[in-house]
């Protein structure tokens, strides 16, 4: 089996919190993360909005570009609204061969506003979540057929947070709209990553290699502190530095024959975790792990020729 190990640039900039970016440039960011191994990058938002300009910089770097997140609203904006915004996307992602949109549901969402509480998330009702899931399908199946496929990813402070939401959005979508699996997000809404990859893996198409620290997760006080908060008090790191058993998470993936992307995504205070060594941390232990279960890490970065 094969596997591709990518990274975040969230590690480096954050764009909900300012104050933990590191200054650097997108080149300095790329070359840290190649430096450590990975050979791939998701989008961030110093990344160039064309392929004319953005190609020459991922070839300079050795990199790909392997994915990126979509600011979705089809909890409560209509379709033609979202395929308008995510249109040129299609078009960016489909000219430097990236494997995938990250599809994020911002529409009702608290994970970006620091003054409501992690306990204040927005809950769909039943009849709510059926239509919001048929939805988002029919959008997954539009993107795919302008070829560019979406990936779900659920989330903190969204909609669809905790391992009961994520299984009634899969059981009310269709194929049209494959699953991020983020092993990170999960945990901290309290659910079991293993059972949450047997019960969806036939539609995980990209897969988010996050760390918790639970110690700090089970210290938040969610009647009073957000997600922003506790992105700050330092819930996330990179595997081999957190709680999570990355050994069993990638060998269950192994168990089910998951092939493709893992992308370490960990939002830190760049002075306090320093990216590089991050990387490092998390590219040594993904080895580690992915050697164990079977796996056969690709290293080329930017396709040669």
């Amino acid at each position: 089996m094969k596997a591709k190990l990518g990274m975040s640039p969230i590690a480096w900039w954050n764009d909900d919190l300012p104050e933990l970016s590191d200054d650097v440039s997108l080149e300095e960011c790329l070359r840290q993360s190649r430096s450590a191994g990975f050979t791939g990058m998701e989008q961030g938002r110093r990344f160039p909005s064309n392929p004319e300009e953005m190609l020459p910089i991922l070839r300079a770097a050795d990199v790909t570009l392997c994915g990126g997140w979509f600011s979705g609203t089809l909890v409560n904006e209509e379709l033609a609204v979202n395929k308008d915004r995510i249109a040129p996307m299609i078009e960016l992602f489909k000219a430097v061969n990236a494997p995938c949109i990250v599809y994020g549901e911002v529409g009702r969402s608290i994970q970006g506003d620091r003054s409501k509480p992690l306990a204040t998330k927005p809950r769909l009702a039943d009849d709510e979540m059926k239509a919001y899931a048929r939805r988002v399908t029919e959008f997954g199946e539009w993107c795919a057929e302008q070829g560019m496929p979406l990936s779900y990813h659920h989330h903190m402070a969204a909609v669809v947070e905790t391992e009961p939401e994520l299984d009634a959005f899969m059981r009310n979508s269709g194929e049209g709209i494959p699953l991020l699996l983020d092993a990170g997000h999960l945990a901290f809404a309290g659910g079991d990553v293993l059972r949450a990859i047997d019960n969806h893996h036939a539609r995980i198409n990209h897969v988010h290699v996050k760390d918790i620290r639970q110690s700090v997760v089970d210290g938040l006080d969610r009647s009073r502190q957000s997600f922003l908060d506790a992105v700050a008090l330092g819930a996330f790191t990179v595997p081999g530095d957190g709680s999570l058993d990355f050994g069993a998470i990638v060998q269950r993936f192994a168990d089910h024959g998951y092939e493709g992307w893992f992308v370490v995504e960990a939002e830190q205070d760049p002075r306090k975790a320093p990216p590089q060594k991050m990387a490092e941390i998390g590219h040594a232990e993904l080895m580690r792990v992915m050697a164990a279960a079977g796996y056969t890490v690709e290293t080329e970065g930017f396709p040669k020729g």
